[in-house]
């Protein structure tokens, strides 16, 4: 198979691949040996896998080409490869969580997420790199090589769904898991040009529910986002915290924004300021907005440097229990950075604990409040570009490690949907986010609007993923 076949079947959207299967254009076999090529050719540069089992792999292919000869596939994306972020469970595999203290034991069942994905046919090509504990933004782990970001590999790609943003952008296949508790699979996606969905909390169940923590794709387009949303937002009594079943027709994606009330947010009132070139890409993507009708108007902040602060160390206190819990040989092997992070959490006071607690209801209070009378708001996902790929933050500073998630944690917090699409670079090539983020429960809404968006951008708003593969294919001859 040459490279042009490469590129002609490793770049297909998923919606591609299953129609090509049904009219047996195109074999799922087919498709994974293009992708097995790919990963083969860039992934001693981008270091976006880990656990990967070509095997098991062309196994799944094999039976997948045999139920689409049956005409009987299992599910809407048969036979698609996919990859899952390394800390969502797949059976007979350890679960690092990024970083090298973990002691690695198999996981005994999947998760409900990679469950859901077999159970649809799909083709599991490997785990995806992530940082000590999801803790960072960064492709930097004490466990896993440093995944780098193909657009630039001197660029980080973002975290802690790192190796899903690497791998959504390189082509490893359409369909990318991560979790996200508060920016992790929007972060990577702005700074990868790739399309994100935080879902509302429990819209995704999970095996091991948390605060805030919920799973979402990560994909080239809005269509293959929604795809992978029909399957992974089916019920699972696993998890307590999950929403009722709902009839949602994810592919029902067209629709304008025609009379939407838009509240236009580029002011985080916390962590990093904007830089200039990422608040001139969003406001231009709200002046598309409002050409298509929207009525689009300047929300201001609503939370405060406090609230960032408090989250933060929230955090620490969270992660210095489970760190302190570790014994010294082990805490030792954690990066240092992040335990340099968990040891501000240390004999922190409880009354303090409980400020922090109260601080997260309050942040939830702000945004609900402060979006409830807009249909959608629009910001940037990050306030800053991308940054050298061996940081373990933008700031690379740890006292301010959570300084450039202020447009993202709050709708964490408050549980709201929230996508994230490219709407252009900035000087130097890097990509920009746009956050486009809704009411709670309303998923669907948002990924029209990011679908409607999508479409509607200007040229130089749209990545050019054809440039991109050209530049691996330099980067790798």
């Amino acid at each position: 198979m040459d490279r042009t076949d490469e590129d002609r079947l490793a770049d297909l959207s998923a919606g591609d691949m299953v129609e090509q299967f049904r009219t047996r254009a195109l074999s799922p076999v087919e498709v994974l040996a293009a992708v097995h090529r790919r990963v083969e050719r860039l992934e001693p540069t981008l270091q976006a896998l880990w656990a990967a089992d070509p095997d098991a792999a062309r196994e799944a292919a094999r039976d997948s080409e045999r139920r689409w000869a049956r005409g009987e596939p299992a599910g809407p994306v048969d036979g698609v490869p996919v990859t899952v972020k390394e800390n969502l469970a797949s059976r007979g595999v350890p679960v690092p969580v990024g970083t090298a203290a973990t002691v690695l034991v198999p996981a005994s069942v999947d998760s409900p997420p990679v469950a859901r994905l077999r159970e649809a046919g799909a083709v599991l090509l490997a785990k995806t790199t992530m940082p000590d504990y999801g803790m960072l933004s960064s492709g930097l782990s004490s466990f896993h090589q440093l995944a780098r970001n193909p657009w630039d590999p001197r660029w980080n790609p973002g975290g802690s769904s790192a190796g899903a943003a690497v791998a959504a952008a390189a082509g490893y296949g359409p369909l990318h898991l991560g979790t996200d508790i508060g920016g992790s699979v929007r972060l990577p996606a702005a700074w990868t040009a790739t399309v994100a969905l935080k879902p509302s909390l429990g819209r995704v169940p999970l095996g091991d529910p948390w605060h805030s923590r919920v799973a979402g794709p990560l994909t080239r387009t809005v269509a293959d986002t929604a795809l992978m949303m029909s399957v992974l937002s089916r019920p699972d009594p696993v998890d307590h915290m999950s929403l009722p079943p709902a009839d949602l027709d994810w592919t029902a994606l067209d629709g304008d924004v025609r009379g939407l009330r838009v509240g236009l947010w580029t002011e985080p009132g916390s962590g990093l300021p904007v830089h200039p070139q990422t608040r001139a890409r969003v406001e231009a993507a709200a002046e598309v907005f409002a050409a298509g009708g929207a009525h689009v108007e300047p929300l201001p902040a609503f939370v405060d440097e406090q609230m960032l602060v408090d989250l933060d160390l929230f955090w620490r206190v969270r992660s210095w229990t489970d760190f302190s819990a570790l014994p010294p040989e082990r805490q030792e092997l954690v990066l240092p950075y992040i335990a340099q992070w968990c040891r501000g959490g240390a004999d922190v006071p409880g009354v303090r604990v409980m400020q922090c607690v109260n601080r997260l209801i309050k942040i939830r209070a702000a945004t609900v409040g402060a979006t409830a009378p807009y249909d959608l708001v629009l910001s940037p996902v990050s306030p800053v570009p991308t940054f050298p790929a061996e940081w373990p933050s933008p700031t690379n500073d740890v006292d301010r490690a959570l300084a450039h998630i202020g447009f993202t944690f709050p709708f964490s917090i408050s549980e709201q949907p929230a996508s994230s699409v490219s709407c252009g670079v900035d000087s130097e090539g890097k990509a920009v986010g746009l956050q486009i983020a809704g009411r709670r429960f309303d998923d669907l809404g948002v990924l029209r609007a990011t679908a409607w968006y999508e479409q509607a951008r200007p040229a130089e708003a749209k990545p050019d993923w054809a440039a991109l593969g050209t530049r691996l294919r330099a980067l790798t001859a």
